[in-house]
Parts: structure tokens; C-alpha cells; sequence
């Protein structure tokens, strides 16, 4: 359902048997949070919100100023498919306050609203398209999850030796319920490895769909007795878990700027991409946020180098074969463990400087990187060059509030002091991040 009022999402949860609302919001680091209410405290939180301890959830507050409010979107509303039909579940991302009425600036999901508004100002809409790979997990008798996948098939396979399509079937299928389309599922590469790819949509949107889809494809894994994994290296030996990050730009006339014929597309997406290359490096500890997001870079068509080409699939920004609304960019490097709110803003504030600035899109390089790289710039090797990167980027400083940044930067370089400082850094790396992601 998405009605902005509020009038109907009441009568909606009156006349459909819902009992308990979830309440929904992301920490900084993208992972959801959720506190569940009866229906019958819904209209109270629309009116006045539903407080928390914000010192207990990760990067937010600290305890001496530690409450916050949860204010529900009715334009989010979702029946959540995997939960009994009777007295039904629904969720509601929120939006998050001070006791004071002021925006709470680790609200990511907020930022990328304004952001994607500060572009709409400037004439520009960017649409997102999320590619999320997954593995499978088998479970051991207690219901811990083990490092044995679910299967040994690869890429594009079929039942017997895939044995991941139920879930798959079962996953889509709760998307449908919950409002949102899903175009293609196949199993991937590695063992027990799957993707599902679901329609684009406007930034905020696409956003609110990966975390859900992320919520659905963990709880449909539960039930299947398995355990889905986001980590984007969990095998050492088999391919990574990206995100690719599809970008389409649209003008006022609602064009798609990425049109154009066979070598090239319009000025302001060549000048769009350009942003983007520009900046990648200093995002990489928002786009590849976990010490083991760089044991995938540079391997299995994981991208290291900051290059861009038509469908080449060894380059950070792939220019895919599309045609009409499907023409697009895509970004390679993002897993994941990213939060999709803030790579989202970034990344449409990096385009959007592009555009300003009139960059000069570089040469497509037309090599395979994984045989021959030489001279190129490449992405940070590790977290702790990541968070370097970012700590010395005044673009990031101009995008991201200052609370946010020096939280997010501090930890994310305390997790790189601990994982990246073992002497089996890989080890280190999964042991802290698996039963997360």
C-alpha cells in the first residue's frame, strides 16, 4: 500500500486484521533497527512519535542526551508476508527526531531524501537500481550457521545442482506482496551464491526496497532453515558479494540523459559519470564499509582500478546494452554491507558536482584489468586506507553531517585497527562481520 495519508493507513490496519506495527529506521551503518507497537498506538505515533534509547544503537547518541523519536511514513507501509496471516505484522520506515521537533542528523534515510531534492532543484532526477548478491548457508543443529553453502552449482544453473530456487521463488514472491517488482533471480558464481534484482526506482525508494529486501531474503532463509549471508567475501576462495549500483539521470523534460547511440550518451551523463570516477576512491569506506569488504576488490570481476567502458565487466562503471529507460550506468565496487542511504547521497552529490563542474569524462579503457592494470589509479587496498581517504576528502565533509562523519569515521577505524592488525586478517575479517551481514 502507499497512500501519504494518514487517514487511510489507519483504516488500512483497521480493516486487514494488523495487531502489531514495526517501526523501522537503519544506524548509521545501514544495519535495521525496529521497535514493534500495537496497531492501537499508531495514530499516537503519527501524532507525537515513539521515543528510544538512542545510546544503545550504535553511532547515535550518548547516554547523558539519549532519547530520539520514531515518526512513521504511511507511504511506507508493508505487510510483512512471512509472518502469520492472523493479527497480521506491517512495517513503517520512519523518520528521526530530537525530543525538540529538529531533524536528527544521523538520519541517513532523511539526508538522501534531502539530497535527491537538492538535485531535483537543479533539474535532475537519479534513479537507483540495486543488483544484491547473497549466500546460502546451511545451519547446524542448533540453528548456528556454518560456512557449508547450500549447493556447488554456478552461474545460471538449474535444479538438482541448484538448490537455492524455492527460496528464491519464495523471496520474490513476498516482494510482490510488499509493493515492489523483482525482474531476474539465478544463482551466481560461487557455491550456494544468488542474486535478485528488482525494478528500478527513486532514490529514497530504492533504498527502502534493498533494506527490505535484505529483511525478507534473512527471514525466508530462517524459515527454510538456512542462513543468508550480505558478507561480501565469506569464502576465500570463491567470488565476492557485490551491490552493483545501477544510475539513471533524468532532465524536467523526464529524459533519460544516459540515451544516446551506439558510443556514446548525453553531456550531462558523460559529466555525471566523470563526478562519480572523480570520487569513488573517498567514498570506498561508505561503499565498502567492513574490513572484509577489500578481500573481494580486484578479483572474480570485482573492480580495483578507477576506470570506466561499455559493458566491460572488469571496470569499476560498466556502460551496460540497454535501450530506453533501461539505459544506465553501473557502479561495480559496492557490496552489500553499505548503507544504502548514505552511498545513495554520495553518490548523487558526486554526479551532481560533475554536472556543475562540467567535468571531461576520461577515455574508456578497453583492456581486460584483471590481466593488465599497469599505470591505472586504483580503489584503497584496505579500510583503514579507506578511512583515510574519507578523513581527507573535503567533499566528503561537505556532503555528510559532522556528528555522522566523526562517529562513522572513528569506528569504522577502530574496526580496521582490530581486523586489518591479525595476523590472519581474512579470519579476523569474517569472525567479526559474518553472523552481522
Amino acid at each position: 500500500m502507499y497512500s501519504n495519508s494518514v487517514e487511510d493507513v489507519l483504516n488500512y490496519v483497521r480493516e486487514n486484521d494488523v495487531k502489531f506495527i514495526r517501526l523501522a529506521f537503519c544506524d548509521i551503518f545501514g544495519v535495521q533497527k525496529n521497535i514493534a507497537i500495537q496497531s492501537s498506538e499508531l495514530p499516537r505515533a503519527f501524532e507525537s512519535g515513539i521515543s528510544f534509547d538512542a545510546s544503545a544503537i550504535r553511532g547515535f547518541m550518548n547516554v547523558e542526551k539519549s532519547d530520539l523519536l520514531l515518526f512513521p511514513e504511511p507511504a511506507t507501509l508493508a505487510i510483512l508476508p512471512w509472518r502469520p496471516d492472523h493479527r497480521r505484522v506491517a512495517r513503517l520506515f520512519c523518520t528521526i527526531r530530537r525530543p525538540d521537533g529538529t531533524p536528527f542528523e544521523g538520519d541517513a534515510r532523511s539526508l538522501l531524501r534531502r539530497t535527491a531534492d537538492q538535485a531535483a532543484h537543479r533539474g535532475y532526477l537519479c534513479k537507483f537500481g540495486p543488483e544484491c548478491e547473497f549466500y546460502l548457508f546451511r545451519q547446524d543443529e542448533e540453528g548456528e550457521p556454518t560456512l557449508q553453502p547450500l549447493d556447488h552449482a554456478g552461474y545460471f544453473d538449474i535444479a538438482p545442482l541448484d538448490r537455492g530456487e524455492n527460496l528464491r521463488r519464495d523471496v520474490c514472491l513476498a516482494l510482490e506482496e510488499m509493493g515492489f517488482t523483482p525482474e531476474t533471480s539465478h544463482h551466481e558464481q560461487g557455491p550456494g551464491q544468488n542474486e535478485i534484482d528488482f525494478r528500478y526506482s527513486n532514490a529514497v525508494r530504492a533504498a527502502d526496497n534493498l533494506i527490505t529486501f535484505k529483511a525478507a531474503v534473512k527471514a525466508i532463509a530462517a524459515q527454510h532453515g538456512l542462513y543468508a549471508s550480505f558478507l561480501p567475501k565469506p569464502l576465500p576462495d570463491a567470488p565476492g558479494s557485490g551491490m552493483h549500483i545501477n544510475m539513471s539521470l533524468y532532465d524536467r523534460q523526464d529524459q533519460n540523459l544516459f540515451l544516446g547511440d551506439a558510443d556514446g550518451f548525453l553531456p550531462q551523463a558523460q559529466q555525471f559519470i566523470a563526478g562519480i570516477l572523480r570520487r569513488t576512491a573517498e567514498l570506498s569506506v561508505f561503499l565498502n564499509p567492513t574490513a572484509n569488504s577489500y578481500e573481494r576488490l580486484g578479483s572474480f570481476e570485482a573492480p580495483r582500478f578507477l576506470t570506466w567502458s561499455h559493458q566491460n565487466r572488469s571496470q569499476l562503471i560498466r556502460i551496460p546494452a540497454a535501450e530506453g529507460d533501461f539505459s544506465r550506468m553501473e557502479l561495480r565496487s559496492p557490496d552489500p554491507a553499505c548503507n544504502p542511504y548514505l552511498a545513495f547521497a554520495l553518490l548523487i552529490e558526486a554526479g551532481m558536482e560533475g554536472i556543475e563542474e562540467a567535468l571531461e569524462l576520461p577515455a574508456s579503457t578497453d583492456r581486460n584489468l584483471y590481466e593488465d592494470g599497469e599505470g591505472l589509479a586504483a580503489l584503497p587496498d584496505s579500510l583503514a586506507q579507506a578511512v583515510v581517504l574519507a578523513k581527507e576528502s573535503d567533499f566528503v565533509r561537505r556532503v555528510l553531517p559532522e556528528e555522522l562523519l566523526e562517529k562513522y569515521l572513528a569506528l569504522k577505524a577502530e574496526e580496521a585497527q582490530q581486523v586489518e592488525g591479525s595476523t590472519d586478517r581474512f579470519a579476523a575479517g569474517r569472525a567479526r562481520y559474518f553472523n552481522q551481514l
